[in-house]
C-alpha cells in the first residue's frame, strides 16, 4: 500500500480552511470535556472513592465498563462523572424503539418524525441522567469516609450537579457533531479510553524493571496487542458484497443510460461493540444483587461468576453470540433494503426482487453474523486470559480497542472526503482498504 508523504497530507490539512476550522473547534470541545473531567464534585473524598474501585471493582464488572466509558469520572466522581452514557442508552433505547413498535418506525423514515424522535432521545437523556444521578449519590454515601456530610441535602446536591453535567456533555457532544469533526459522542468516549491507556502502560515498564513482570512477558503482550489490533481493524472494516444491477433507462433524446452495476457492503461485525456491554451488563447483575442483598447464596455465585473462571467464559461467550444476533436483527431491516432496491428498480442477479431478495440479504446476513460473533467473543475474553496468564497490571480490554478502531476510521474517512472533494490527496493514495463499503479514498 503506498502511502502518501505525512507532511504533505498536514499541509492539505491546514490548506482547507473548513475542516481546519473543524478539527479545532473538535479539540477545544475536547478539552473543556477533559477539563472538566478534573473536577470533583462538592463534598466528596476523591481518594476514597478511587480506593474503593481499586480494591472493589477491579477495574471489572459494570462498574469498571462504565468508568471506562468516561475516562474515570465515576470513580473520582467528578461533575461529569455521568458522561455522554445516559445519551448513549437512550439513543440505544430509541434503536430498539424503532424495531419493535411500526409508529416509530415510521418517524425514522421521516425528516420531521426523525427530528421529534432526537428530541425525544435528549428527554429521555435527562431522565435517565436523573435517575443514575441519584443512584450514584445513594452509592457514594455508601462507600466508607467517602461523604463528609451524608443525608438528604448532599443527595439532593450531587443528584443536581451530575444531572447538569450530563447534559451539558450531550450538548458539548451535539455541538461536535454539527460544527465539529466526527461523531461527538462517540469521539467523547473514544479520548476517555485512551486518556487511561498511558497510566496503564507507565505501571507496566515499572513492574518490568522491578522484575515483576518478565521482559520476554511484556515483548509477548506487545506482539499479541499488536495482532489483535489488525484483527479488530481488519473485521470492522470487513464486509460480504452483495452485487447488485440497475437496468438502463432512457433519458433524455432518447439516449439510454448503461445498466450500473454496484453492490451491497454487508458487514460482517454490524452490531460492533454493542453485544459486549449488553453481555457485561447482565453478567455482574449476581454480584450487585448480592451486594446490595448481602445473601450469601448470592454472594457465592457471584464468586462462580468471577472474571477468569471457566462459567465466566462460557456464559460470557453464549451471551456475546446470542446479543451479536440480537442487535443485529434490530439494527439491520432486509425487508427495507430489498424494498428501496426494488423502488429503484434494481435488483440481484438471479434473485426476484421484493420478498425473495429480503429472504436472501437475510440468509447472507445469518451466515456472515456468525464468525462476527465468534470473533467478539475472541476480543472480549481473551486479553482477560492473556493478562492473567503473563500476570502484568495492564489489561488492554477488547471493547476499548473496538472502539477506539472504530471511531479512529470514522474520523479518518471523514477527513480524508473533505481532503479528496477539494482535489487534495488524502492519507492513502493507493490501496485496498474499505471501509464500510467504500475505499479508503472514497470511491465505491
Amino acid at each position: 500500500m503506498a502511502q502518501a508523504n505525512p507532511a504533505a497530507a498536514v499541509a492539505n490539512i491546514y490548506r482547507t480552511p473548513e475542516l481546519w476550522e473543524k478539527i479545532v473547534f473538535t479539540f477545544i470541545c475536547l478539552v473543556v470535556y477533559r477539563v472538566g473531567s478534573h473536577v470533583a464534585a462538592p463534598g466528596v473524598d476523591v481518594q476514597a472513592m478511587v480506593d474503593f474501585f481499586q480494591n472493589q471493582s477491579k477495574g471489572g464488572g459494570l462498574l469498571g465498563l462504565y468508568d471506562l466509558f468516561v475516562g474515570g469520572n465515576l470513580s473520582r466522581a467528578t461533575v461529569f462523572a455521568l458522561g455522554i452514557m445516559p445519551y448513549i442508552s437512550a439513543s440505544i433505547f430509541a434503536q430498539i424503539a424503532g424495531a419493535v413498535i411500526p409508529q416509530v418506525d415510521k418517524m425514522q423514515k421521516d425528516e420531521e418524525g426523525r427530528k421529534q424522535i432526537t428530541q425525544w432521545t435528549r428527554y429521555g437523556a435527562v431522565a435517565l441522567a436523573m435517575v443514575q444521578a441519584w443512584g450514584f449519590a445513594l452509592f457514594t454515601e455508601s462507600v466508607q469516609g467517602a461523604v463528609g456530610t451524608p443525608g438528604m441535602g448532599f443527595k439532593l446536591q450531587m443528584a443536581f450537579i451530575l444531572t447538569t453535567g450530563a447534559i451539558f456533555v450531550m450538548w458539548l457532544g451535539e455541538q461536535i457533531t454539527e460544527r465539529g469533526l466526527g461523531n461527538g459522542a462517540s469521539l467523547l468516549i473514544f479520548f476517555s479510553i485512551v486518556e487511561r491507556f498511558w497510566p496503564g502502560i507507565i505501571d507496566t515498564f515499572k513492574y518490568v524493571s522491578t522484575g515483576a513482570v518478565p521482559l520476554i512477558g511484556l515483548v509477548a503482550l506487545g506482539a499479541i496487542m499488536l495482532g489483535v489490533v489488525a484483527g479488530v481493524v481488519g473485521i470492522t472494516l470487513a464486509a460480504r458484497r452483495i452485487s447488485i444491477q440497475i437496468p438502463q433507462r432512457t433519458m433524455a433524446r432518447g439516449r439510454q443510460r448503461e445498466a450500473a452495476k454496484n453492490f451491497i457492503p454487508l458487514r460482517i461485525n454490524s452490531a460492533g461493540v454493542m453485544p459486549i456491554i449488553f453481555a457485561n451488563s447482565l453478567i455482574v447483575v449476581p454480584g450487585a444483587l448480592a451486594q446490595v442483598s448481602g445473601s450469601e447464596k448470592l454472594r457465592d455465585f457471584a464468586d462462580y461468576l468471577a472474571p477468569g473462571t471457566w462459567l465466566y467464559f462460557l456464559i460470557s461467550a453464549t451471551l456475546i453470540v446470542f446479543f451479536t444476533y440480537f442487535y443485529t436483527s434490530i439494527i439491520f431491516n432486509p425487508i427495507d433494503l430489498a424494498e428501496n432496491l426494488k423502488k429503484q428498480g434494481g435488483f440481484i442477479p438471479g434473485i426476484k426482487p421484493g420478498s425473495k431478495t429480503a429472504e436472501y440479504i437475510d440468509h447472507v446476513v445469518s451466515r456472515i453474523t456468525l464468525p462476527g460473533a465468534i470473533f467478539l467473543t475472541a476480543i472480549a475474553l481473551m486479553p482477560i486470559w492473556i493478562a492473567d496468564l503473563i500476570n502484568v497490571p495492564f489489561k488492554f480490554g477488547g471493547t476499548s480497542l473496538l472502539i477506539v478502531v472504530g471511531v479512529a476510521l470514522d474520523t479518518m474517512a471523514q477527513m480524508q472526503q473533505h481532503l479528496l472533494l477539494r482535489k487534495y490527496d488524502g492519507f492513502m493514495k493507493k490501496g485496498r482498504v474499505k471501509f464500510r463499503g467504500r475505499s479508503a479514498t472514497g470511491g465505491f
